[in-house]
């Protein structure tokens, strides 16, 4: 069965920067779109990043252009979301999520959540 496990995350001050990993297990084929999600208190769940895990044009949502970089390791089932110029506004729990054999559909850039079927734990950004 399929798991996701996030790591990183932390505290920064804004315009620092920081980097989450979510690894995947229990899938035997690259086929599936992986997407990061983030959820302030009060707010809704945002799709931020997705990426094809066999590798494929990365996909982000309009906040975040420019200033995360989501990326993939198949030899490691693992993909990482690099995040610069963090901003207060950045703070949530983040989440990786996956969308097995399907490719990354997208909405204005943000993973289309009904797709995601597997979600990490989560892990918690704060910027300061």
């Amino acid at each position: 069965h399929v798991q996701l496990v996030e790591s990183g995350g932390g505290s920064v001050q804004a315009g620092g920067s920081l980097n989450v990993s979510c690894v995947a297990s229990g899938v035997t084929r690259n086929q599936y779109c992986i997407g990061w999600f983030r959820q302030a208190p009060g707010s809704e769940r945002e799709g931020v990043a997705s990426i094809y895990a066999a590798g494929g044009t990365p996909h982000y949502a309009d906040s975040v252009k420019g200033r995360f970089t989501i990326s993939q390791d198949n030899a490691k089932n693992a993909v990482y979301l690099q995040m610069f110029s963090l901003k207060s506004e950045d703070t949530a729990m983040y989440y990786c999520a996956a969308a097995i054999g399907r490719y990354c559909r997208t909405f204005d850039g943000s993973p289309v959540e009904s797709d995601f079927v597997y979600w990490g734990q989560g892990t918690q950004v704060t910027v300061s």
